[in-house]
Order: C-alpha cells, then structure tokens, then sequence
C-alpha cells in the first residue's frame, strides 16, 4: 500500500570550473602566494562537481552530503567571483528531469552562463536524492520512519525554495522540470508524503483513533491539493496522477475507519457505518482503478470485516439509524510536518575552500578606496611638482643664481656647470631621443592589441545577427550587441585613454624640439660650454653686498624646501593600510558597505598630516619667491647694465630653462614610456577577457544549434493535408462511414476515442455487430471526417472536461492502455491485391488499428455499378 514517489535527477554536462576561475583568480590577485592558494581551491571544486553530478549517485545518505557540500560551495563563491557572461563565463548546460527525449532529437535542456540556474539545478538533485532514500527507506521501524520524514520534508523545502527563486536566479523561462509551477506542486506532494509517514508512524504506535484519524486527513487534503495542482498541466509524469488520486482516497479511507472506530467508542453506531460505508466505497475506487499502481487489498478486507461486523450489531441489537455522509461530522486535521527552510550551510561537513579570499563586494569596495587614495595621493603631488616648476621658472627668468655667481663675467658659472654635469650624467640628448623613438612602437602595439580584441566582438556579433536573423525567435540567447556593451563602453575608454596619450606624445616633441638646440649644449664640455656662452665686465663690486648675501640665503631656503617636498612625495607614495578588514567588519556588521563614508573617514585618518604639510609648503614657497623677487629688484638695481652683459644673461637663462626642460622632459618621456606598458598588460587582460566571452559564446552556439536541430528533427515531417473532394465524398448510395483523419507519424488515431468505462469486461462480437459497428444505416447521411459515427444505441461521447472531484483521474486516452481490452476490428478486403478501379463493387470502409495506415477511402461519385453488401470473412 504504501507506494511513494520519488523524483528523477537532473542530468548536467561536464563542465571545468578550475579553468576560468583560476583565470580571474590571476588577473584579480597579485600575489603569487595567494593566487596559488586560491588556484588550488578551484580545482577542488572542479573535483566536487564531478563527483556530485559527473557519476550515477547511490541512493545514501553520503550521496547526498556530497551533492549539499557541492551546493554550499556554490552558495560561498557567489559573493567572490563575478559569474555573468561578460566576466567570468562559465556555462551550465543541464536537462529536463522529466523529459525523455525522442527518436530523432536528444531530451529538453538549457544551457546558461549563470551561477544561480547552476544553484537551482543542484538544490533540485539534492531534493529529488532526498526523495529516493526516503523512499527506500523500511517503514517497519522507527528509524526508518523518521529519517523518511526527514527526507521528505527537506525535499519539500528545497522545492519550495526554487519555487521561490528560479525566477529571478534566471531572469529568464527555465525548463519545465525547475518551473515555479511544476517544483511547486513537487513540494506539496513531499509534504504529503511526510504527513503520511507520520500517520503510519502514529498507526504503529497504537496511538488515539481521533489522532490517527486527524492525521490521515490532513495527508488526504495533501494529496488532493497536489493532485488538483497538476491535474490540467502536462508536467510530470503520467503516472504521478493515478498514484496521487488513489493516494488520496486511501487516506480519506483511513481517516473514516479511524474515525468510526472512535463513533464505535462514544456508541454512535449509525455514524460508524455511514463511515465505514463511505471509506469502502474509496477503497473500492482505488481497487477498480488504481490496483496496478497501489495495492490496497488488506485496507480493502480490514475495512469490509469492520463494516459487516457493525452492520450485524447495528442490524440485531442497537437499531441506530444510519446517517447519510453529507450528514456527517467533517473530520478534524493535525499537521506534524513543514517544508524544512534551506538553511546554508546544508552540510554538517562544510568547510569553504575560498575563506581566504574576501567577498566580491568587498574587493569592489577596496578598488575604489584604492582609486580614491590614489586620487588624492597624486592630487598632493602634482600640486607640489607644480609649485616646484613655477619656482624653477621664475629663478630661471630672474637667472638665479647664476647672475649672483657670474662675478668674473668670462666663466661658467658653478649652478650652469652643476646643472650640466646633471644632464651628461642622465644621458644628455641622445637619452631623450631614444625615448621619444620609442614611443610610437609602444602606441602602435596597445592600438593593434584594442584592434584585435574589438574585430574579435565585431566578428562575433555579426554571426550571432546571422543566425538570429535566420532562425528568428527560435534563437533563445542573449544579443551580442546588448551582452558586448559593457565591453564596448571599456574598449572605447581606452580607445580615448590612447588618443589623449597621442595628443601629449605630440606636446612634448614639440617642446623638446623647441630647447633641443639649448639642452644640446649643456651636453657640451666646460670649455665649450664657456666659449659658447658671450663674455661682459665682472660686477667685482657686488662681491660681499648684503643683497647679495639675501638672495643666497633665500635661495637655500627654498632649495630647501624643494628637498622637503622630494622627501614628503615618497612618504606619501609609500604610505599603504590595508581597508579590506574594516570593509569585512562593515558588511559582518550591517551585512552592506557604505565605501564612501568609510573610505572619507579613513583616507582622512591617514593623509589628514600629509595634506596639511603640502599646504604648508606651498604657502612657504609663495613668500620666499615674492622676497626672492623683491630682493633681485634690488640687486638689478645695483648690477651694472650693457649689451654684452644682458647677452651673456640672457644665455644663461637659456641654458637654465633648458636644464629644466630637459629634467621635466625625461620625468614625461619615462612616464609615458610606463603608462605604454602598463596599458598594454590592461589590454591584453582585457583582449583575454574578449577571447573567453567570445570562446563560451562560440560553445553556447554550438549548443544552441544543435538542440535547434534535434528540436526540427522532433517536429512533423509533413502538415496535415486535405482529402481531395473526390475521395472525400463517398459513392451515391454506399453507406457512410469516417473517414481518418491524418496525423503525423509515429502514432495515427481514428477520430476521437471515446473514454472507456471503468474496467468492461471484453465484449462479445458478433458478425452482425461487427458490420453494423463497421457501416450505418443507409440513406444516413455521412458523417463528419473528425469522429466515426455512432453505434445506434449509444450516445454520442461526450466532449472532454475536467474531473469534478480530485478523487481519481479518468482513464488516459491514448491508445493501447494496459487497463482495457481493445475492440477487435473486422477484416477487410485487402485493396493491394488486385487493381482498385478492376472490383464490381466499392469496398467497404474498414476501422484499423491505430498505428497502421489507413485504407483507401470510398470510391468517387457516380461509380456505375450497385452497391454490394458487405460479407464477413
């Protein structure tokens, strides 16, 4: 009796986690120590994925601990790694449960880039695991019952649980298997089961009648929801339905009996009866309609011994009337059972492998600390380089301090010679011309690199147009140009990142083309150098003035703070903190990030002194050049003038301008140089991050392509044609008969059946029958091709409605069901003995046996010779 219905496992392809994830792990973190650490936990993983779904599971308890462990890894990593298909692209390719497929064409699957249908998949193994053990479970003992209830209920909630997120996992239509509707009606039907665990539990316990009774009922309702749930939809198995209706009525069977055992009890022995009626009459549907799926022949004896054993009291001694059932108390409902809520993690075994690596929100959360520090760390810099080059510029234009060094007018003086000095060491000339040759290889490499990964997404989406174009609304996936936006938007930043970089290449060649003459003869030798610079009258008279002795002291003094600044840039370059533990204790505590309001108050934290000191350098350096300045008013004032000693001042300003040209030229030129190659190994990320999504794409394709063509192989080789009107009408004064309506192959159906009455005998055929079951009567007019006429005598079968009651399906229609016999058909003249149009007569038309092909219909109008009546062989 006690039948249960377990649930099939879902069936995925083979797919390599450690490739993919291994890829970002390397592209995410720098450390070689962490990325082999994090490498080595994929692999696990591609490991547990195959042994949970790559092998046939064992219907046990260590079955299922794999496939939960396998589904809380999943639940662990979703936080850490991006899967989407335009970052990490994994796709999970799975099949229907319940679909079995065809001849020509492979069962229904979808393939999806998405970690949550992968997630959905699983739960619904381990739910449908869950029902298999419970179902082999030996209900004869108390541990079986409970761990069978157990399983029960924790499949229901995982049910349940898909029921709750399939949508909004996939954000698109799942497979029918994993549809709210179809995981829906599953769930209930587990809760049903567990409630009926319960009540052979409480059976074998010998516990209260009215209990028993209770829980017997609310097991019944269970099941007729389930059964009313799928009863109109065509998504699981047909033999789900007669088992669900029989179950119904066994525990509506059971509640009665309870129940009239406790009406026996408080001496209401009509109501006994009327129960025990009402509960033999369920059996009895179950035994005449359900017998080959649920045996309930001691239920059926148990339940007639107690009826005639009441009826022979009630009849002899008590009298009492006997109550008709809708006269009767409803019988109360005791639920013990609840879908188990999924809990992660499900596993008591759980271990992460990837606890070491921070959430994806977290990673996110310290890149853009890392860009708003960033930000500010090179605000702070460039503020003060460029107070450093406005300081240079303005000496130079005052041609300090070589005019208070130049007292002998015909020698080079020491600030020119250091700065040249400086240059030679650097590399002079020829180390800026390399540099600039350089430059443009680096640029054409980057451009060629963005080129390629862009022709990659163009090639790409042109194929998936193609395609979308020729099947049109059967090309179920993602548009190309809608997934590759992302993509497109970061290929044209750095498609701008490289025009602006060309735009500043050009800047600065112009400029080094401007002062290559000048910074060419710092390059020169002291003596060349000297004959190259022109001569004028010593200023002797200057040596020891108190202006003099000011503009030296200024002038250290900002050398000094110049030598501050260089060491204040390297302590704010070397700054580094950590946020990635103050970004854990946020999302632990308030389970989000707030990064801006975090990062504000750290990076304040941190640079608030930093800061504070540029500030302080700045505003220094605004009061030494303006004294500076008025201190050479002076000296100018003093110093006396001639052409040849401002020609011999004006080349010094040259050389000193060239000199910081020629340092702030190479600073350029190196960075550019850095930013080429750093760029380039963004782009080749970001050329492989194109290759991968346009590899799974190619493997969604394929995919793709093939279930079309295995979806057209399932379909109809030919439409449904019309009979032509010649064969169609049949012959004046023949006798009508149905004509078969063509359907296509496999299977071919006269008509419409009639549904059968529950369990006929077979009938007796008779010669007369036969033929008068074969043709009507004549002179009737012909019938409709759809349906043959009717018997005379019988009614018309009725149109198909839907069951009132979710006590028992009807029978299924389709032809050869084992639960009837099938009318033998009456032999016919075989037609492809001799030619058609050679016969005295018209042959009559037959019935054949569904599956096979039709015989030629009645001959055309007007044919010139007497109908022949028919003659039984």
């Amino acid at each position: 009796m006690t039948n249960f219905i377990s649930v099939q496992l879902k069936k995925a392809s083979e797919v390599d986690l450690a490739k993919p994830l291994c890829k970002f792990i390397q592209q995410s973190y720098p450390g070689a120590e962490a990325q082999a650490e994090h490498c080595r936990a994929a692999e696990e993983l591609s490991r547990l994925r195959k042994s949970a779904l790559g092998r046939p599971l064992d219907k046990h308890e260590s079955a299922l601990e794999t496939l939960l462990r396998y589904y809380d890894q999943l639940c662990s990593i979703e936080p850490k790694f991006p899967f989407s298909e335009n970052q990490v692209c994994v796709t999970f390719t799975w099949k229907d449960a319940f679909d079995k497929g065809s001849l020509f064409g492979g069962s229904a699957k979808l393939a999806l880039a998405s970690l949550g249908y992968e997630k959905t998949c699983v739960l619904f193994n381990c739910g449908a695991l869950a029902s298999q053990i419970a179902a082999e479970q030996n209900l004869d003992n108390d541990e079986g019952l409970k761990a069978a209830a157990k399983h029960y209920q924790f499949a229901s909630g995982a049910f349940q649980h898909i029921k709750d997120t399939v949508l909004s996992a996939l954000n698109r239509e799942p497979t029918v298997d994993i549809s709210p509707d179809t995981v829906g009606t599953l769930s209930l039907i587990m809760l049903a089961q567990a409630q009926e665990v319960f009540f052979l539990k409480a059976t074998r316990d010998k516990m209260k009648d009215g209990i028993i009774a209770k829980l017997a009922n609310q097991a019944a309702d269970y099941y007729g929801d389930a059964y009313k749930q799928c009863q109109y939809k065509d998504t699981l198995p047909k033999e789900v339905f007669p088992v669900l209706a029989a179950k119904h009525c066994i525990m509506q069977a059971n509640a009665e009996y309870h129940q009239s055992i406790l009406a026996k009890q408080q001496k209401k022995f009509g109501e006994e009866i009327g129960r025990l009626q009402h509960a033999a009459d369920l059996v009895k549907t179950v035994a005449s309609r359900y017998d080959e799926y649920i045996n309930v022949k001691d239920l059926v004896d148990k339940i007639n011994r107690a009826l005639a054993a009441a009826k022979k009291d009630n009849d002899f001694i008590y009298h009492d009337r006997v109550p008709d059932l809708k006269d009767l108390e409803s019988i109360g409902k005791a639920s013990l059972v609840k879908s188990t809520p999924v809990v992660v993690p499900l596993s008591q075994k759980f271990t992460d492998l990837f606890e070491k690596m921070v959430p994806l929100q977290v990673q996110q959360s310290v890149s853009v600390y890392n860009q708003r520090k960033a930000d500010l760390v090179n605000r702070s810099i460039a503020q003060m380089r460029e107070a450093t080059n406005l300081a240079n510029g303005v000496l130079a234009s005052l041609n300090l301090p070589a005019a208070i060094e130049d007292v002998s007018g015909d020698t080079v003086p020491q600030s020119i010679l250091n700065k040249s000095k400086s240059v030679i060491e650097q590399g002079g000339i020829q180390t800026v011309d390399q540099l600039i040759k350089d430059l443009p290889e680096l640029l054409q490499r980057n451009k060629e690199i963005l080129d390629e990964s862009l022709r990659l997404l163009d090639e790409e989406e042109a194929t998936d147009n193609d395609l979308r174009t020729k099947f049109k609304e059967r090309w179920q996936r993602t548009p190309s140009n809608e997934l590759y936006k992302p993509l497109r938007a970061e290929g044209a930043n750095y498609h701008n990142i490289l025009s602006k970089a060309m735009q500043a290449d050009g800047q600065v060649k112009e400029r080094y083309q401007t002062h290559r003459d000048t910074i060419a003869l710092l390059c020169k030798p002291e003596a060349e150098l000297n004959a190259a610079i022109p001569s004028a009258n010593p200023a002797k008279t200057l040596q020891g003035n108190e202006v003099v002795n000011v503009l030296k002291t200024l002038l250290a003094s900002l050398d000094e703070v110049k030598k501050e600044r260089e060491q204040l840039e390297n302590d704010l370059k070397s700054v580094n903190f950590d946020m990635t533990s103050k970004f854990l204790t946020a999302l632990a505590q308030d389970g989000a990030i707030n990064e801006e309001a975090i990062s504000v108050t750290e990076l304040d934290r941190i640079y608030g002194s930093y800061t504070q000191k540029v500030q302080e350098s700045l505003k220094k350096q605004e009061e030494l050049l303006k004294n500076i300045q008025n201190a050479y008013q002076d000296f100018s004032k003093m110093k006396q003038s001639n052409n040849e000693s401002n020609l011999r001042e004006e080349v010094l300003k040259n050389l000193a301008v060239a000199n910081d040209n020629f340092v702030e030229l190479v600073a350029n030129l190196k960075e550019g140089t850095k930013f080429y190659n750093e760029l380039t190994e963004i782009l080749l990320k970001f050329q492989n991050k194109c290759s991968d999504i346009i590899f799974a794409r190619k493997t969604e394709r394929d995919e793709l392509l093939k279930d079309l063509q295995q979806s057209i192989a399932r379909e109809p080789s030919a439409p449904s044609i019309p009979l032509p009107t010649y064969q169609a009408t049949p012959a004046a004064g023949s006798k009508p008969a149905a004509a078969p309506t063509p359907t296509p192959a496999p299977r071919t159906m006269v008509g419409t059946k009639p549904q059968p009455p529950a369990r006929p005998p077979p009938p007796v055929i008779s010669a007369s029958s036969s033929s008068s079951s074969a043709l009507a009567p004549s002179g009737t007019a012909a019938a409709p091709a759809a349906a043959p006429a009717p018997t005379p005598g019988a009614s018309a079968p009725a149109a198909s409605t839907a069951p009132s009651q979710a006590q028992g399906p009807p029978y299924p229609t389709y032809p050869g069901y084992p639960g009837y016999c099938q009318m033998p058909m009456p032999m016919g003249y075989n037609p492809y003995m001799y030619g058609q149009y050679n016969l005295p007569y018209a042959p009559s038309p037959v019935y054949q046996t569904p599956g096979q092909p039709p015989y030629p219909p009645p001959q055309q109008p007007g044919y010139p010779f007497p109908q022949q009546p028919y003659y039984q062989q």
